[in-house]
């Protein structure tokens, strides 16, 4: 089957983790890269530090490959191979040669490609096609379709939601602030630099919708000092600096409890930004045309640094907490921001992230820090006093005509309807973590990642194309050891598979994956030119349909994180691998999530049996 590093938009340059085989797959967030010494500079890298620390190695980053056409027409064949019949293969293989084959259509796109990569005004051959086909263009709802969330641990010593989401605001501001005069330390993956021109995306930024694509807008961060807070669906503005000084945590606290106190159930205008993407371009514009007014409402939001969500609710379950971040009802929301805090009146706390312009490794990064910061007492969250001269927030308000209150009651309900076909379903399975797994000498990511394809073929008996998995050895996920398959069988092929997953993970990192490449030869066709057979070939259409559609990011601060599905027959499921714990989120159109739960703890159980006796026998270290 497939690997793919992540599911996540390509950023402006290269050395981002690059997706795999998913043509238009809908995005979820990636692993955190580690970090390196502000000190060094890794061999082959220049710094420029006239862009300030964070933007140092961007000119120096390498660019895109495009890989040979052979080399992707092999790569093909082979994934492609466990999810099709042997007469299926053998008509995809012929269309495969002559798209490849000497002086074929093939060789002349790549050509083309070629040129484009070249080109020295633009920087990456692939990012501008990507992030219109699969975001800024992309028209269905961003909840539940390309949207993410990640759910907090309690902090227990902050119950009250106002105390909670002034720790969280303090702690956020401190990461931006870091963002927004260039100090922050670039991320790196394997020791090199990665692309961070996508943090300028961040702050102070929001998705546009429009007509056929929408667009990103940004903001300067020094002329819009104003985080958003929504409460019952009323919008307020709230300065964080006053008289030059920003607020600390007392003062902001006081703002959220007045917002508490004082907000009064209002029309959800937020819940056009779950609408259909067009839908919501045509309420955008009917409200600037009724009134001025709603102009300024809107750029107030658009160019808040973040928006922080108050919600009236108390979810108590994983499960109950990850449908709030992801989507609750819709309404006290803006989901065009990229970056959503969610604060509920019990004090339990999460994120939501609006994907277009950013993929997860970013706000994966923002949200670990936050709570870093809080949970360790990194921040100074102690102070206690108030300026008496702070002005109450001050509500942001919409007028609204009979068209935009139809617009507003047809989204809430198409909403609904589009909630209500899914079901969401969290297996915190307790068994072992990323601790046990690494003492099988395993890889954790391609250990689960075997984990899910063991469980999936025990609902369904087959295998079928996935996101991220590498699934070469087919009899291992036919069942667990027997009379056929002595252990020690199993033990050799599963290891081999998590082999070849780490090697096709590596090889998408840097750029060779396929079906970008293939994406991106196909973008190139002109006018009139025949589609080749590759494309019509069925086995294109299917190799690319996922039904399991997975990814990881794991943080110790987080108890969930999670997206949709993104075919109707197929689950979405993210995965964190803690030191002692594994959690699946799972997502589907109403085919069996609670099913799938079952089969993922059973299927975890099951390979952690597989490998326990190997463990046993190994000896003893000794004892200082």
């Amino acid at each position: 089957m497939f690997t793919a590093s992540a599911r996540g938009r390509l950023s402006t340059l290269s050395r981002q983790r690059l997706p795999t085989n998913s043509l238009l797959a809908r995005s979820t967030p990636l692993t955190m890269a580690p970090r390196r010494a502000a000190s060094s500079v890794p061999e082959g890298y220049k710094e420029d530090l006239s862009k300030g620390n964070m933007l140092r190695f961007e000119d120096s980053l390498p660019r895109l490959p495009v890989p040979p056409l052979e080399e992707t027409g092999r790569r093909y064949l082979k994934s492609v191979h466990a999810v099709v019949s042997e007469s299926e293969y053998q008509r995809t293989k012929s269309a495969v040669e002559e798209f490849i084959r000497p002086g074929g259509q093939g060789e002349s796109l790549q050509k083309r490609l070629l040129a484009r990569a070249a080109d020295p005004k633009i920087k990456n051959w692939l990012s501008e096609w990507w992030n219109q086909a699969a975001y800024l263009g992309y028209r269905d709802p961003v909840i539940p379709y390309v949207s993410y969330f990640y759910s907090y641990r309690d902090d227990r010593e902050r119950r009250n939601p106002a105390q909670r989401a002034a720790a969280i605001t303090t702690a956020a501001l401190e990461f931006k602030a870091k963002v927004d005069d260039g100090s922050l330390e670039p991320e790196y993956l394997r020791k090199e630099p990665q692309a961070m021109s996508s943090y300028q995306y961040m702050f102070n930024c929001c998705r546009i919708p429009a007509e056929g694509q929408d667009f990103p807008r940004k903001y300067s961060a020094a002329e819009n000092q104003h985080i958003v807070v929504v409460r019952k669906n009323q919008f307020f503005k709230v300065p964080y600096v006053v008289d030059g000084q920003q607020l600390n945590v007392s003062e902001l606290e006081k703002q959220f409890q007045r917002i508490i106190d004082t907000a009064q159930p209002a029309p959800p205008v937020g819940v056009l930004t779950v609408a259909d993407r067009d839908h919501w371009a045509a309420a955008r514009k009917t409200l600037v045309e009724f009134d001025p007014a709603n102009e300024v409402a809107l750029q107030e939001i658009e160019s808040a640094g973040f928006v922080i969500c108050l919600d009236d609710a108390r979810p108590v379950t994983l499960a109950e907490r990850c449908k709030q971040f992801w989507h609750g009802d819709g309404s006290n929301r803006w989901f065009d921001k990229p970056l959503q805090f969610i604060v509920n009146d019990n004090g339990t706390a999460g994120f939501n992230g609006e994907h277009s312009m950013m993929d997860g490794t970013p706000t994966h990064r923002l949200n670990d820090h936050v709570n870093n910061l809080i949970f360790n007492k990194k921040i100074d969250l102690s102070a206690k006093t108030v300026r008496s001269q702070l002005a109450d927030p001050k509500p942001i308000t919409f007028k609204l005509n009979d068209a935009a209150n139809d617009a507003i009651d047809y989204a809430a309900q198409y909403h609904r309807k589009q909630i209500g076909s899914h079901e969401l379903v969290v297996q915190a399975y307790q068994g072992y973590g990323k601790g046990l797994i690494k003492k099988f000498k395993c890889s954790p990511d391609a250990f689960v990642q075997m984990t899910i394809q063991l469980a999936y073929y025990k609902m369904y008996g087959k295998n079928r194309p996935t996101y991220e998995s590498a699934s070469t050895q087919r009899r291992l996920l036919q069942g667990s050891p027997g009379p056929q398959h002595p252990r020690e069988e199993v033990v050799k092929l599963f290891r081999a598979a998590l082999a070849q997953h780490t090697k096709y993970t590596q090889e998408a990192s840097s750029g060779h994956g396929v079906d970008r490449h293939l994406f991106g030869l196909k973008k190139l066709l002109q006018p009139g030119e025949p589609l080749p057979a590759i494309y019509e070939d069925p086995a294109f259409a299917y190799s690319s349909s996922w039904y399991l559609s997975t990814s990881q990011l794991s943080s110790e601060y987080f108890n969930g994180y999670g997206w949709s599905q993104v075919i109707d027959d197929g689950f979405g499921i993210a995965y964190m691998i803690n030191e002692n714990s594994l959690n699946f989120n799972i997502v589907c159109k109403r085919i069996g999530a609670e099913r799938m739960s079952y089969y993922l703890s059973e299927a975890a159980t099951e390979l952690r049996d597989l490998l326990m006796p190997d463990l046993a026998a190994q000896p003893e270290k000794p004892k200082l």
